[in-house]
């Protein structure tokens, strides 16, 4: 019998990553059904491409560094998944292959692997295809245009963030529209319906909990009708909510267990972070959305979160010894 010594408390749980992933996979099933339903069977050619490159590039770094291969633990194939996600439908079919090799062998394998990554993988991946191909990404289709085709020219349509950044809200799509997902968008970000009963399948799966989801969408909600741009503040900060990768940001993404904090008033810091960074990024940036690196950057201090905002001991005081 092989023994682990660890210290205090020990807790006999039957959850394991390979569990904890396919929850993650069937939460975004939803999401991809929509996806695929907007854009056309090409959405999933995309998600096939992405996922198979991010598996293969794991077997590959397992059998480099000769480490075993986590490819039987899911973790890989969710990579693959957001990241595809977070593409355009309209992206050529090399731009998920890419991103893939880079979200395992960078923001992953070399930093030590599962569990040890600074940076959600996806977002990272999906930040340096932006940095080199930023036009492309920024294509986007209108909602059934797509098939098979390989021809960005058809791409005709703006997000509903896209034209909020002109500073006004869009025309002829209507919150609705944007609940259901009949929008213009990355593949994953149409549907806030599918999102949704993607975040109730993992809080009721306990797979994540409500507060870095909640203090997310909560911050943006409240900078959003506080600063709103034309008459009607309440239609702004739903529209605000509703746009861009905010849901699938808050729901998937900030709650990657290996890069946001694990203490409860951390993630609550960490979430309220996310919340103003994207919206400072929606106002004043380059781009229309900032889900991505306002993410990034809270990432980068979880380590500080954690450090410096722990629980209070069981038994102990404020400022005080045990009781």
């Amino acid at each position: 019998m092989n023994l682990s010594v660890s210290s205090a408390p020990h807790i006999r749980s039957s959850e394991n990553t390979r569990r904890l992933m396919l929850t993650v996979l069937i939460a975004l099933v939803p999401t991809l059904i929509a996806g695929i339903i907007v854009f056309g069977f090409r959405a999933l050619l995309i998600v096939v491409i992405s996922m198979a490159a991010s598996i293969a590039t794991e077997l590959v770094c397992g059998l480099v560094t000769g480490k075993k291969a986590s490819v039987t633990d899911g973790s890989a194939a969710v990579t693959g998944l957001l990241l595809a996600l977070t593409l355009p439908a309209s992206v050529p079919y090399w731009m998920p292959a890419v991103g893939g090799v880079f979200a395992i062998v960078v923001a992953k394998c070399l930093c030590g692997g599962l569990g040890q990554n600074v940076f959600n993988p996806a977002l990272a991946a999906r930040a340096f295809l932006m940095l080199f191909w930023p036009t492309t990404l920024v294509r986007y289709a209108a909602p059934g245009a797509l098939g098979f085709a390989n021809n960005v020219d058809i791409v005709a349509t703006s997000t509903p963030l896209q034209s909020m950044a002109r500073g006004g809200l869009p025309e002829g799509q209507t919150l609705m529209d944007m609940f259901l997902g009949n929008t213009g968008g990355c593949i994953g970000e149409v549907s806030a319906l599918a999102l949704l009963i993607g975040a109730a399948i993992l809080l009721a799966t306990r797979t994540i909990n409500w507060r870095i989801p909640v203090a997310y969408v909560g911050t943006v909600a409240a900078l959003a009708l506080f600063f709103a741009r034309g008459d009607d503040p309440i239609m702004w900060m739903l529209y605000s909510v509703l746009g861009g990768g905010l849901l699938i940001g808050a729901i998937f993404m900030a709650t990657d267990y290996s890069s946001s904090p694990t203490t409860s008033l951390g993630q609550l810091v960490f979430g309220i972070g996310c919340g103003a960074l994207t919206v400072l990024f929606r106002y004043k940036g380059f781009y229309p959305e900032g889900v991505t690196y306002a993410i990034l950057i809270m990432n980068a201090f979880a380590w500080a979160l954690d450090r410096y905002l722990p629980p209070r001991s069981f038994g102990v005081a404020k400022g005080g010894p045990a009781q």
